[in-house]
């Protein structure tokens, strides 16, 4: 009996420790962090569009497309397919993303399509992509909006963001996009 006891009054305390005070210790943490804890937003005219580090998908030829997502950019569940390299199906659906690639990007070889393009990330959710994957898509987007070329390939190269110290460089899909919007606004 004083086992049980002894356990009981363990359990009752690990409960309260990290059902209670655990949860309301990081709340309160959070409440000193940029936007309280709830992400690093990224708004237009006062409404949130979405947020800095978590990928959205974009798949009108209008705008720049983001990274492919094996969960469907859902950041409650976000991983990656689990599939090497090797496997019949990963092989199929990578296979799918050049076909579909090549079909609105006809001035393409399947040589010049960078890999981010065609792969999910680990996450599922990645929000950037390669400057090179963003400037094959250059050509697309401006017909689509009837954009001069060069000034919509000036916005890929503004929005590229360089590492200060390792890394490689990427371009946040999302700010391209209210960039490009921006830019279709002016009648550039």
């Amino acid at each position: 009996m004083k086992n049980i006891f002894s356990i009981l009054k363990f359990t009752l305390l690990t409960i309260v420790l990290f059902a209670v005070i655990y949860p309301l210790a990081i709340y309160g943490i959070a409440q000193f962090a940029p936007n309280q804890g709830k992400g690093e937003t990224i708004s237009v005219n006062g409404k949130v569009v979405g947020y800095q580090k978590i990928g959205q998908k974009f798949d009108k030829s209008n705008y720049f497309w983001g990274r492919p997502s094996a969960v469907d950019y859902n950041a409650a569940g976000s991983g990656g397919s689990n599939k090497g390299p090797s496997n019949a199906d990963y092989l199929a659906v990578v296979q799918k993303r050049i076909d579909t690639f090549l079909i609105v990007h006809p001035y393409l070889r399947k040589s010049e399509i960078p890999a981010d393009m065609v792969t999910a990330s680990g996450s599922g959710l990645d929000p950037n992509i390669s400057p090179q994957g963003a400037l094959v898509q250059v050509k697309r987007v401006a017909k689509e909006r009837k954009l001069d070329e060069n000034k919509v390939k000036a916005l890929v190269e503004s929005k590229i963001n360089t590492p200060e110290v390792m890394g490689t460089a990427m371009v946040n899909v999302l700010e391209l996009n209210i960039a490009l919007d921006e830019l279709s606004k002016k009648g550039s």
